[in-house]
């Protein structure tokens, strides 16, 4: 069975840092992309960022050159560095598998703000 468990969120002034992570059960890192998604208050879920099996990484524009996603396979944990946060970087980010999302954890809250 399938679950992803996000973590590492919480508040953090404009320009500061904070590192996710995701350890996901049930999926082959090896053989499956990993994405993190966010949603913002009132918004939509968006695209934030994938993964490959193979390393590849690729980024919404609105974080490109900010966010650095990376994995762990031996742990089955996928991380999303974020620097430069800006207030509209404020959402709960979640993981899923890349493709068809499955089912969906609980999230990490990320509040940007002074």
């Amino acid at each position: 069975q399938v679950q992803f468990a996000e973590s590492g969120g919480g508040l953090v002034q404009p320009g500061g840092s904070l590192r996710l992570s995701c350890a996901a059960s049930g999926i082959n890192f090896n053989i499956y992309a990993m994405d993190w998604y966010r949603q913002a208050p009132g918004k939509q879920r968006e695209w934030v960022a994938r993964i490959t099996s193979g390393g590849n990484t690729n980024y919404a524009d609105s974080v490109k050159g900010r966010f650095t996603i990376s994995k762990d396979n031996a742990k089955n944990t996928v991380y999303l560095q974020m620097n430069s946060l800006k207030p509209e970087d404020t959402a709960v980010y979640y993981c899923n598998r890349g493709g068809v999302p499955l089912r969906w954890g609980q999230g990490t809250q990320v509040t940007v703000s002074s």
